[in-house]
């Protein structure tokens, strides 16, 4: 596109595979640096039931509006713009000045305590609500409509939040993480900045949380106490939703569950934002303790597990509140840690040193971090090891190791493999049910999630999987009768143990 923004001779047709969420990336892009030059842009979806007769007719069309700007222009010049956007910075000042920075939703019961730690370390931040379907429309809004659901709900957290009023806009900044993978992972920020440059509100500085340092802000430093905080939040959270969706299914006193949730989730709060190993443990042995001994029911449920890509499988609005759902059906949910997902990235640079060549210090460095994670998982598995109810989680060398069964460690795009070493864990711990979910066109996802399924039920005959894609143009029907259908097998196959017994 910038070759041909350069030259009079030439026009540029870009064509898409339909459904391809990386071309959905580069379309307005392209769009962006063609129209900077007067020039015209045209896009052609192409699949196996693409008419040739409609792209003919597109083509053509293209070839008239040439003809006609060509005349009108004989007169004048065309004047060239740049397309770059320049980017507004974090800087030391607005720290000092108290900006809002805003982030977007992923997982309530992480991000709750996510948020303590960053407003205790001078920061005022503010995570978006769970529980909001307007900003799927005003994704719709200010996102190209191929990009997958989950830039389309980021995206339109933000916008509903600038366009709110609650914010005063000329102290107000974003914050995304960026992973540095493939599709939106790395391309989240340029999306946001679309956005608010559409909206005329360029002005605004968006942060990158990234460790692999794609951009800087002077004015944002994780400082080690923070980063010990954070790792401190995201254990906490791991160990809720393991212990709250094994016990609240069963309670014997409704409501008594949350209730231990919101005192211990209380606790965690104050610990966050004052850190500590010693008050990190006690805190850890007393909730598992709590929960080990919440007085529950002898019914029998059946265990459903929740896989798939990271913002649809912990965010409520994504997702259709589908842990609500599942426990309303009388079943057990079971999700895998947020932790998991880090150490997944963190494994790659393993990976690609002993495959690729990468550098033998970026393994070096990988390998540290997941033992630095791992140390504060010590406790948690400790505890949890001890419990008469509850299970430890798999460290990643186990999950990748189980993996490699199905699927090269390369597919690194999306979730990955690690999508499907979380499925075999699953079903390796007893969980036969689950539901994988993916946002619509999602296409590692669809490679490593769905396209695993057939693989796992020759591994696994017992297997119970479903795979459930969300968009925002989804019907919620068809999501629940799928769901419902997995479940009337899931309640099938407990009834026929519980009969063989």
């Amino acid at each position: 596109a910038d070759y041909v923004r350069s030259r009079s001779d030439t026009e540029l047709i870009q064509l898409n595979s339909f459904g391809c969420g990386l071309d959905a990336v580069t379309t307005d892009q392209v769009d962006e640096i063609l129209r900077s030059a007067g020039k015209i842009y045209t896009c052609l979806k192409i699949d196996e039931g693409s008419n040739l007769g409609a792209v003919r007719i597109r083509i053509r069309s293209l070839k008239a509006a040439m003809s006609d700007r060509d005349r009108s222009r004989a007169a004048s010049t065309v004047k060239v713009r740049s397309y770059a956007l320049k980017r507004a910075v974090y800087t030391n000042e607005m720290r000092k000045e108290r900006y809002t920075i805003l982030a977007p939703q992923m997982s309530p019961i992480h991000f709750d305590l996510l948020s303590e730690a960053f407003n205790s370390f001078g920061y005022n931040f503010e995570v978006l609500p769970s529980n909001d379907r307007s900003a799927v429309d005003h994704g719709l809004k200010y996102v190209n409509n191929d990009a997958c659901y989950p830039s389309v709900i980021v995206v339109g957290q933000f916008v509903e939040a600038l366009k709110s009023g609650r914010y005063d806009l000329n102290r107000t900044a974003l914050m995304i993480t960026q992973t540095g993978g493939g599709c939106r992972a790395t391309n989240y920020i340029a999306f946001i900045r679309k956005a608010l440059k559409d909206m005329g509100l360029s002005h605004i500085p968006v942060i990158s949380l990234s460790a692999a340092g794609l951009e800087s802000n002077p004015g944002f430093k994780i400082y080690p106490r923070l980063l010990e905080a954070s790792m401190m939040a995201v254990c906490y959270g791991d160990l809720f939703m393991r212990v709250l969706y094994r016990t609240r299914p069963y309670e014997k006193e409704p409501g008594s569950a949350n209730a231990l949730y919101q005192k211990w989730n209380a606790i965690c709060r104050e610990s966050v934002r004052h850190p500590g190993i010693a008050s990190f443990r006690k805190n850890i042995r007393g909730i598992i303790n709590d929960f080990d001994t919440l007085p529950l029911t002898d019914a029998v449920k059946p265990k459903v597990g929740i896989v798939g890509e990271i913002l649809v499988k912990f965010h409520p609005t994504a997702n259709n509140n589908a842990v609500e759902l599942l426990e309303s059906e009388g079943a057990e949910v079971v999700v895998p840690d947020l932790m998991d997902f880090l150490l997944y990235c963190c494994y790659g640079a393993i990976y690609k040193h002993k495959e690729l060549s990468w550098k033998y210090s970026s393994m070096q460095v990988s390998k540290l971090i997941i033992r630095i994670i791992e140390m504060f998982r010590r406790p948690m598995k400790k505890y949890l090891r001890m419990s008469k109810r509850f299970a430890p989680p798999s460290d990643i060398y186990t999950l990748a190791e189980s993996a490699k069964n199905v699927l090269s460690l390369g597919n690194s795009t999306g979730e990955g493999w690690f999508l499907t070493a979380e499925m075999i864990e699953l079903i390796n711990s007893g969980t036969m049910n689950i539901i994988c979910m993916q946002p619509f066109a999602c296409l590692p996802n669809h490679v490593t999630g769905k396209g695993m399924i057939k693989a796992l039920r020759r591994l696994y005959p017992d297997s119970n999987i479903v795979a459930v894609d969300y968009d925002p143009g989804a019907s919620e029907v068809n999501q629940l009768n799928r769901i419902r259908l997995m479940l009337s097998t899931a309640f099938k196959n407990l009834n026929k143990r519980d009969r063989a017994e």
